[in-house]
């Protein structure tokens, strides 16, 4: 397992060192609580930069419930805030974009043997500086235990996923978001994820894509221990 993990670190970090200067990074600390075997509440913060680890330019607040229907099917309300700054330097004002967002999920899973993949739809209305717009996604995630069946203490995993982002004023495909990466769950608690995302926009005001390194922390507070950890991260 050890050697498995320094594998995978050892390939990030070449990754890592031969992109260019303006890779950015992307940091993600993610908590969930899980109040019944129907209830959740999270909470989640975000911080990106422009540059590796340098000229932090943007984060992200935000928290809801979920409700699971069944174990393939949940739905989910949450409420953020969102800043982006458009100066020189971490977090250097003054603001390119201030954002209040609330929206609605629906997440449907199917298990393939090992294979876990999520089809998660996400309607989101936005209120900015320059008025309310409404934007609506679809992100279909895949996630495979590398040395077991179930992500349990101790599981090495794969993940990768893709995401669209539209909205209903033109040009109405807004975005697109590849991840892919790898983690290890290290407690009933903990989860640690690290990989590559590519994030490209197609709005003519910033049209252009970015490369960042995404760190994650997963927190999971259950009431029941004996659940399989599978990692959510909302974002």
């Amino acid at each position: 397992m050890k050697l498995k993990i320094t594998i995978i670190a050892l390939l990030l970090s070449n990754f890592v060192f031969s992109q260019n200067k303006d890779l950015g990074s992307w940091h993600v600390i993610n908590a969930q609580l899980s109040l019944n075997d129907k209830w959740e509440a999270f909470t989640e913060l975000q911080a990106r930069s422009n540059k590796f680890f340098d000229d932090f330019f943007y984060y992200e607040i935000k928290g809801g419930i979920s409700y699971s229907i069944n174990n393939n099917f949940s739905v989910l309300a949450g409420v953020g805030r969102y800043a982006t700054y458009a100066g020189d330097g971490n977090f250097a004002k003054p603001f390119d974009n201030e954002e209040f967002r609330i929206w609605q999920q629906l997440t449907m899973n199917q298990y393939l043997d090992r294979l876990k993949i999520e089809h998660r739809y996400r309607a989101e209305q936005k209120w900015m500086p320059g008025g309310y717009r409404n934007r609506f996604r679809y992100r279909l995630n895949a996630m495979l235990p590398l040395n077991g069946v179930k992500l349990v203490p101790g599981t090495l995993y794969l993940n990768a996923y893709d995401e669209v982002f539209l909205n209903n004023k033109a040009p109405h495909f807004e975005r697109n978001r590849f991840f892919g990466g790898a983690g290890y769950v290290l407690t009933p608690v903990t989860t640690v994820q690290a990989g590559y995302v590519y994030q490209y926009n197609y709005a003519l005001d910033e049209r252009g894509g970015k490369s960042f390194l995404q760190l994650s922390l997963m927190l999971q507070f259950d009431y029941d221990q004996e659940r399989e950890r599978i990692p959510h991260l909302m974002d």
